[in-house]
């Protein structure tokens, strides 16, 4: 059974009651996942009331609703905890979600079955449309500081080019491919190669970034693929756009991710941005 091998986890803040039930109803639909890890960092508890309601539903699809209130340690933090009791529980398989994707019936059990057949992969990330239908392009290179900037501060006519470049829109998104950067959105994760490789979220970065970190270190040791035969939908809002608390979260998460990696001279960078441009022929 699936379930033996799959769980997932969320991390709410503050999160609509409506966005937790939306997704609670595509994890239950797919009866797939053995174990839904809900992580709230919300200053109460209020939302401990989901394990009681969806308690029947819990019985009937064998997805079990584990519900941890935790001080606010930030998002990679929340989702490590879970991760790491999947695999004390032999879990194979993880997906680390945001609480604004949802998606339909067969995603879930499309993507393990692909996972099965192809052990030399860590990481999968599905089609990711808006709720519009339109396409999300969260295929990326590594980023160097100026591509950041450029997406964030000027407009968009100003860096479109080197925008494109960036996002790998010339590969059409309409086949496998294999990036070193993908979206935090929905990371499904092969748990060998995480616990093989000591490969969890770094925790110092409390917000932003975090996903590129982990994203870059599993590229490393396994393929990370986009998969367009399935898609979902992420209802993104792009906070930091909207917010100077978020912005700046954002900003120190970057500083931190360069401080890491190199801001200018990144060999590694250089090397996997060239692969992939080089496979997809850009």
């Amino acid at each position: 059974m699936v379930s033996n091998k799959l769980s997932a986890s969320v991390v709410l803040f503050n999160t609509p009651r409506s966005q937790i039930e939306r997704l609670l109803k595509s994890i239950f639909s797919n009866k797939c996942v053995g174990t839904l890890y809900i992580i709230d960092n919300s200053p109460n508890d209020k939302w401990r009331i989901l394990e009681t309601e969806y308690k029947e539903r819990s019985i009937t699809t064998g997805t079990k609703l584990r519900y941890i209130h935790n001080e606010n340690l930030g998002y990679g933090a929340s989702h490590n905890l879970a991760i790491k009791e999947a695999l004390e529980k032999k879990d194979l398989y993880h997906i680390v979600l945001n609480p604004d994707v949802y998606f339909e019936d067969n995603v879930l059990k499309e993507l393990f079955q692909f996972m099965e057949k192809n052990t030399d992969v860590a990481y999968i990330l599905p089609r990711v449309e808006y709720p519009n239908g339109e396409l999300q392009y969260l295929c990326k290179l590594l980023p160097s500081p100026s591509d950041l900037i450029f997406r964030r501060f000027l407009p968009k006519s100003c860096g479109k080019k080197r925008d494109d470049r960036y996002c790998l829109k010339k590969s059409g998104y309409n086949k496998i491919m294999n990036p070193p950067c993908l979206s935090g959105c929905f990371m499904f994760m092969r748990l060998t190669t995480l616990q093989e490789h000591n490969i969890f979220f770094d925790e110092k970065y409390f917000m932003y970034c975090e996903d590129f970190d982990l994203m870059r270190r599993l590229h490393r040791v396994a393929k990370t693929l986009y998969y367009p035969n399935v898609k979902i939908i992420h209802d993104h809002a792009r906070e930091s756009y909207k917010s100077k608390k978020m912005l700046w979260a954002h900003i120190r998460s970057a500083v931190r991710y360069f401080n890491k990696w190199g801001w200018i001279f990144d060999r590694e960078r250089r090397a996997m941005n060239k692969r992939i441009l080089g496979e997809i022929g850009l």
